[in-house]
């Protein structure tokens, strides 16, 4: 595909995201996690503990800045304005889809964002179905290019088949993910971009050696009707709106996750996440860290880098006000406060044998 394109298509990508009404309508479900008020927490609000290790450093907050652009125009001021605001909070940094660069290597500068995001977590960012194309070795030579940490392999299978020119090829995928997980020694996170990953997904996912998730449920950003906003025609805007709300609601991707998991993953919950308030009922479910994408891109064409900054840091005073409220001095303890799991939640949850209210396996 010509750069022109890719930078056009991702160009309409984020237009479409920050103005327009692409969001599903259907919640994430996060609103069903009622966690039990503690009025006598016994905690200094400076007690409570929010750092965590990911990809072998320490964040300062439980958050991911997820992936939102690859090739797009103006990607370069884009994903070093988001950097800069991930390197001054301490939260984790993906690029976007880095396809551009194994067809056009001269594009490799608009992904360079170490310098700005300083000693921070940085992850590069594939298309699974790239994989099988390009090869195991090269897509893991990206990691280096930029001097990342490790790389998110995104799944998106909705999105491709909703957008006109997208892959229609998805055969080779989970076995170029393994090959890459044993190129990389680990350092492979596996996401959706909001239809959910599911237990069966996650699973097979886990045989190939992945131990690192994004499930980015549903209730956030809807690509398929993203590309419907981009259809040149009726029929193709109608394939993409019956697709419109196709996906597993974060708050069940979360926990369902965590139960085909146990302890052995390190799962991100991410998929509509918009408050501090979100974050703590995703890592309650069983998420250990929380990703977002559009309130920051919403942030940052509000006010650059420091403008993502400053919401960055009102998230985490939320997230900490919440976890204090709950009686949580840790993100462990978080997950083990008490908790009312209610309305369409609680039916997914019902129907999941062996998973208990705090998205942990219950025992034989």
């Amino acid at each position: 595909m010509k750069e022109a394109e890719i930078s056009l298509r991702k160009s309409e990508h984020l237009r479409i995201v920050a103005e327009e009404d692409i969001t599903f309508r259907r919640p994430t479900l996060l609103e069903d996690v009622r966690l039990l008020p503690d009025a006598l927490p016994e905690l200094d609000l400076e007690e409570v503990e929010t750092r965590i290790r990911f990809f072998g450093k320490e964040l300062e907050l439980p958050l991911l800045c997820t992936s939102m652009t690859g090739g797009a125009g103006g990607a370069r001021s884009l994903n070093e304005g988001l950097a800069r605001a991930a390197g001054a909070t301490g939260i984790a940094f993906a690029v976007g889809s880095q396809r551009v660069m194994l067809e056009h290597p001269e594009t490799a500068p608009d992904f360079a964002v170490r310098p700005v995001l300083g000693d921070g977590v940085l992850l590069g960012n594939i298309g699974g179905q790239q994989i099988p194309v390009f090869g195991p070795r090269r897509v893991a030579e990206l990691v280096d290019a930029i001097e990342a940490d490790g790389i998110c392999v995104h799944l998106n299978p909705a999105h491709e088949l909703a957008q006109p020119g997208g892959d229609r090829r998805f055969r080779g995928v989970l076995d170029g993910i393994a090959a890459l997980v044993d190129l990389l020694e680990g350092r492979v996170l596996v996401k959706e971009v909001g239809s959910g990953l599911s237990p069966d997904v996650v699973a097979r996912l886990r045989e190939a050696g992945v131990r690192c998730f994004d499930v980015a449920g549903a209730g956030g950003t809807s690509w398929p009707r993203v590309e419907a906003r981009r259809a040149a025609t009726e029929s193709d805007r109608a394939f993409a709106r019956a697709f419109g709300e196709w996906g597993i609601p974060t708050a069940a991707a979360i926990a369902l996750a965590r139960r085909t998991t146990g302890d052995e993953a390190v799962i991100v919950g991410a998929g509509g996440i918009r408050s501090g308030l979100d974050a703590a009922r995703a890592i309650a479910l069983g998420a250990d860290l929380a990703g977002m994408a559009r309130e920051l891109l919403l942030a940052f064409r509000a006010g650059g880098a420091e403008g993502t900054a400053e919401r960055i840091r009102t998230v985490g005073r939320e997230l900490r006000a919440a976890m204090l409220l709950a009686g949580a001095r840790t993100l462990e303890d978080l997950r083990r406060v008490p908790r009312v799991i209610t309305g369409e939640l609680g039916r997914w949850l019902e129907k999941a044998p062996g998973l208990n209210l705090a998205g942990r396996r219950t025992p034989d």
